[in-house]
């Protein structure tokens, strides 16, 4: 099938309009192309630099129609997008991956069910419908085990930890009486994501793994070029291939993985859209993963992934923000640190306000680097009032 290409001065759509939309919008503008987005919010952080923001709900369909008439391609920026917005969108505008890979990753009993019938490696699971499937469940997968919501969920909303069969009562009434996913508990070594990107001739251009940690279920540091053996990362990129091959992506996806103490990579999750833990491939790759979603989902060549220097990301949370506003002076004082802030009107704990960027000789350097100019932020500064060098 012959597709048009979108050529730059054309507009593209955005449904959701928060800190991924804003990146890929900034990226956008930069090739030439218009952005309007719409949302049910105002003055968001994409919208900031949008060229029209289109305040309404998702289910407005008059209001989502002329949103689709009025634009070239359409791509969203959080996978909970409704299906039907979606399904009336491509009435008018090609939609960028398709609603048929948005049905599968939106929904993680059938993200998993269609990863383990594919042959992927997957954490061992189990459908659960109500309080006797999560009884029978814990029983055949043993305890601990994470009860999660087939819907909705994000970092770590949505999910419980059971570490006892007395338990099934009070988690299941925990998630609301919803349908879920009951998933065995992985004793893993590491966290690794695989950023990649599709383009409409199925052309797959992916960035090298990320090592990534999480605090309080939210990814607080990315590293690259991570810290895994060589096979491992090999094989992390040949599954995340596979993987975006098969839902047929057009456009970028992250692929989440464990490794597990004996070297086995399973598959946590997947993202239908840039990732967080490839926010530093703005600073330091040849093209970043919101360049690289532009180029996909426009029908154009994608571009070299190459990394310039190894990188640390650190997210920015509204935990930065408790004291007051951040000490902004002693972050900008590394040279060697990128601050990018989301343009977020209220800081809350666990909301993603930002994220810093460190360059170094070595990953490791680099990590301590962004971990030491996150904690100037919070005036943790020497005495001479200078950040620690």
């Amino acid at each position: 099938m012959k597709y048009r290409t979108v050529l730059p001065g054309s507009t593209i759509g955005v449904l959701g309009s928060g800190q991924l939309g804003r990146m890929f919008t900034i990226a956008a503008r930069r090739l030439g192309y218009r952005v309007h987005v719409l949302s049910p919010d105002r003055d968001t952080p994409t919208g900031q630099v949008a060229d029209v923001e289109i305040h309404t709900a998702y289910d407005d369909l008059d209001a989502v129609t002329g949103f689709a008439q009025q634009v070239e391609v359409v791509t969203f920026e959080f996978e909970n997008v409704p299906m039907k917005t979606a399904e009336l969108v491509s009435q008018h505008a090609p939609v960028r991956p398709a609603g048929s890979v948005l049905h599968v990753t939106q929904n993680r009993l059938r993200e998993k069910t269609f990863l383990r019938a594919e042959g992927f490696p997957v954490t061992p699971f189990l459908p659960v419908h109500c309080l006797e499937d999560l009884s029978a469940g814990l029983k055949q997968l043993g305890v601990p085990a994470v009860l999660k919501t087939a819907e909705w969920g994000y970092d770590g909303k949505g999910q419980v930890r059971i570490t006892g069969q007395d338990q099934a009562t009070t988690a299941w009434s925990k998630l609301g009486d919803q349908a879920a996913v009951l998933e065995q508990h992985i004793d893993f070594d590491s966290e690794l994501s695989v950023v990649a990107a599709r383009g409409i001739g199925g052309q797959v251009e992916h960035f090298a793994p990320f090592t990534n940690t999480h605090r309080n279920h939210i990814l607080d540091v990315s590293i690259s070029p991570a810290n895994v053996p060589a096979r491992i990362s090999q094989e992390a990129v040949e599954i995340a291939r596979g993987v975006l091959s098969k839902l047929e992506v057009v456009g970028v996806m992250c692929v989440e993985f464990f490794v597990t103490r004996d070297d086995r990579l399973l598959i946590n999750e997947l993202a239908p859209r840039p990732h967080n833990s490839g926010h530093l491939t703005i600073d330091a790759h040849v093209t970043c993963q919101f360049e690289q979603q532009v180029r996909a989902i426009c029908g154009l060549p994608l571009a070299s992934t190459e990394q310039l220097r190894p990188a640390a990301m650190a997210n920015l949370l509204g935990e930065v923000w408790n004291h007051g506003e951040p000490n902004w002076e002693t972050a900008f004082a590394y040279p060697d640190v990128k601050v990018h802030l989301y343009g977020k009107l209220a800081a809350r704990p666990g909301r993603k306000m930002g994220h810093l960027t460190a360059l170094a000789t070595t990953p490791q350097i680099a990590a301590a680097r962004v971990l030491e100019a996150r904690r100037s932020l919070e005036n943790e500064i020497t005495e001479e009032g200078a950040p620690a060098r």
